[in-house]
């Protein structure tokens, strides 16, 4: 009866592996032995394509990671310039408004004496700029021409021109040096002062 069940259950393998497609809806039950290595099949076929997802989403992650830093450093680079902008532009407005009254500061290194009134409008800048490096500052007036504040009356123009090194490696190589330079200028009439006060 052994001998019997086993050269039965071997023919019904011999016959699963002659013939897998015709076995009909009863395969599973005729085949206990295919169906196993089927199911070996479709576990490992599983395992290999969840590994190659997986694979797929770590670079997916890595190239996302890398655009969202470059993004961020972009824009804060941009947001710091565009600020600077302003603080200049302010700072350039402060000392015009000075210069345009005809005042001098008092000369630190010699009491009871002034400025001359172009270092007195640079210095009243460079008291009112913050966060940009020695900014270079050009004095001039309709009728005194460069280097003249002007006298009564005059028009008098203040522009800085800025220097700034840029934070993020990939923005910085399409400017030359990896700098961003701008200049920005100011116009005010001048008041009527003393001619006296002038220079």
């Amino acid at each position: 009866m052994r001998m019997k069940r086993e050269i039965g259950l071997h023919d019904a393998n011999a016959r699963c592996a002659l013939s897998p497609g015709h076995m009909g809806e009863k395969t599973a039950e005729h085949c206990p032995f295919q169906t196993i290595r089927h199911g070996n099949d479709g576990l490992r076929h599983w395992l290999s394509r969840s590994r190659s997802e997986e694979g797929e989403s770590i670079v997916e992650f890595a190239i996302v990671s890398l655009l969202f830093v470059f993004l961020v450093l972009a824009i804060i680079d941009f947001g710091h310039l565009c600020f600077v902008q302003v603080e200049v532009q302010n700072a350039l407005q402060e000392a015009a408004r000075y210069g345009s009254t005809g005042n001098h500061l008092p000369n630190p290194a010699s009491p009871g004496t002034t400025l001359s009134r172009i270092i007195s409008i640079t210095d009243i800048f460079q008291q009112n700029v913050i966060g940009v490096q020695t900014p270079s500052i050009q004095v001039s007036s309709l009728s005194g021409g460069a280097a003249s504040a002007g006298g009564p009356g005059d028009m008098l123009t203040i522009s800085a021109t800025v220097t700034m090194p840029l934070m993020t490696p990939l923005i910085a190589r399409m400017f030359p040096g990896g700098e961003y330079t701008f200049t920005t200028s100011t116009t005010i009439m001048n008041e009527p002062f003393q001619p006296s006060e002038t220079n």
